[in-house]
């Protein structure tokens, strides 16, 4: 219907304005000057035609005022890495937790407040409670919005015991592809559990405790109390994460106990490929990872090692070898590299030990195998597990008299801090992934973590 009365409109303009033209023309023409005006009016409407034409085109894609209003404005989701923030700049990425009444329009008015400060919304999961919900954010926001501005936008909009905490691009993948990735490498390897974890519920303590270290043996269905979970470890014992600053929810325990339990069902595995190197003089070895499959090819090079070698690693006498392989070597603890030669023989152990959140590297070098730079190879691989772990630093506990050690951390070529506790030497690496370089794909492939 519009369109109709809109043509009949162009129509009745159409014809007034031919009727107004043959007047002027009539009129003009039969003057002394009428030819010359003529055409000079008819370049001037063609020149007001063109320029309206111009006008037009310029500002048909422009957007409407209200457009760029803030009232009303309904975040984005989208998830580019890399996407401008609403006012220009790159923005910088924020995880959010907080906490909201279980009532309709209470989600709704907290990213209506989130908008009204140009923060995009790029992901979002929700944790039911019984009586709330913990909503989970990916943001970005301004750069100049800092972390208290955010805090108190969501405590006017109804949030309450909100966290924050800055975020990379890894927090950019979908939670349901993170924790499909995270059951795979705990698939191919046993020792992925205590990572797989820390990815999972973010910084937290992990600690492998014997059966009944504390009250009540736990259940089959693990146990939830707060900042605290505690699930049956698959080789036996408890396994015990603990989140002080931030309780878990329900979701994560069922999400924990989940991998727990793919990892207790797949059994003691690690990857079997392995690695040749040639050492500078010439020799030949394997770099491979072990566990407590080996345990009697590492405890025959424990008997083939001096006093004073086993002295300088255990930081006194040893024993009970096997009390300390079968913790070494076992992948539910971290990760070993053993240095075998051509016969099969173990001639160096590395290393790779999970300290609740920090990373302890040790080595034992067979005496005729020292100083030839076996122990440097275990150590510069264990360090490039780390860094691809994800760990800040390393730190290895000596003597000052194990000359040997200290040589290795020092070829690193990292930042190094020296501090003596007790009697010994710990010496801590700072990791920087530029400095150590990133593993190949080969690497990868045959020393995965």
């Amino acid at each position: 219907m519009h369109h109709w009365r809109r043509d009949l409109v162009e129509l009745a303009a159409l014809f007034t304005a031919v009727a107004v033209a043959d007047a002027v023309a009539n009129l003009i023409g039969h003057g002394p000057d009428g030819p010359a005006l003529l055409l000079i009016s008819a370049l001037a409407l063609a020149a007001t035609a063109g320029f309206h034409t111009w006008w037009a085109r310029r500002h048909v894609h422009a957007p409407p005022t209200g457009d760029t209003s803030d009232t009303g404005a309904r975040p984005s989701a989208s998830a580019h890495p890399a996407g401008p923030s609403a006012q220009g700049g790159p923005g910088a990425l924020w995880r959010m937790r907080t906490t909201v009444r279980d009532e309709p329009g209470s989600l709704a008015a907290l990213c209506t407040a989130l908008a009204t400060h140009r923060v995009d919304i790029l992901s979002l999961q929700t944790h039911p409670l019984a009586d709330g919900t913990v909503d989970e954010f990916l943001l970005r926001a301004p750069d100049p919005l800092t972390a208290a501005e955010l805090t108190r936008v969501i405590a006017e909009s109804g949030g309450s015991s909100t966290w924050i905490e800055r975020a990379d691009a890894h927090d950019l993948v979908d939670a349901p592809t993170r924790v499909l990735s995270l059951a795979t490498r705990t698939a191919l390897d046993a020792a992925e559990l205590p990572l797989a974890l820390r990815q999972l519920l973010g910084r937290c303590t992990i600690r492998s405790l014997p059966a009944g270290t504390r009250g009540e043996p736990v259940p089959a269905e693990g146990v939830l109390e707060d900042t605290v979970l505690r699930l049956r470890a698959p080789g036996g014992g408890v396994l015990s994460v603990e989140r002080p600053y931030l309780p878990f929810t329900p979701t994560e325990f069922a999400r924990a106990r989940a991998l727990v339990e793919l990892d207790s069902r797949l059994g003691p595995r690690i990857p079997r490929a392995h690695d040749v190197l040639t050492l500078p003089e010439g020799n030949a070895i394997t770099v491979r990872r072990v566990d407590t499959g080996d345990l009697d090819a590492a405890r025959a090079m424990h008997e083939r090692c001096s006093d004073r070698t086993l002295d300088l690693r255990y930081h006194g006498p040893v024993r009970d070898a096997d009390r300390y392989l079968n913790h070494l070597l076992s992948p539910r603890f971290g990760r070993t590299l053993a240095a075998q030669t051509a016969s099969g023989r173990l001639v160096g152990l590395g290393h790779l030990l999970w300290d609740g959140e920090e990373t302890e590297v040790a080595l034992l070098v067979e005496d005729d195998w020292q100083r030839r730079g076996v122990g440097a190879e275990l150590l510069e691989r264990l360090v490039r597990m780390a860094v691809e772990a994800g760990c800040a630093s390393v730190y290895a506990v000596t003597r000052s008299a194990n000359t040997g050690m200290v040589a290795a951390m020092r070829g690193l070529g990292l930042p190094l801090d020296y501090q003596v506790e007790e009697g010994t030497l710990v010496i801590t690496a700072r990791l920087d992934p530029a400095r150590t370089g990133t593993p190949s794909r080969r690497d990868d492939e045959q020393l995965r973590l």
